[in-house]
């Protein structure tokens, strides 16, 4: 059970946003650990445009990463492994 959780929280997620201009990679651990933009969302006009687009990709990234710790503590924290001897 540890071992799949700790495998969780290493995982990477990966979301974009503005049609795939705006890519963050995020850790099951809640780590945001890349953030790539395309040059096209660089507008000096409208530079708030690149921070909503960074903020929307990561928030999807980590809500990847949330939806597959919770995937793996739904499936593992029912069990009552106490019994088999396996030294929990």
């Amino acid at each position: 059970m540890a071992e799949a959780h700790k495998r969780a929280a290493e995982t990477t997620f990966e979301a974009t946003a503005g049609g795939g201009r705006v890519t963050a990679v995020g850790r099951g651990s809640g780590e945001v650990v890349e953030v790539r933009l395309d040059a096209s969302v660089l507008d000096p006009s409208d530079p708030e445009l690149v921070g909503d687009l960074v903020v929307a990709a990561v928030n999807q990234a980590l809500g990847k990463a949330k939806l597959s710790l919770a995937g793996v503590e739904s499936a593992t924290g029912s069990l009552d492994l106490h019994g088999l001897g396996l030294g929990l």
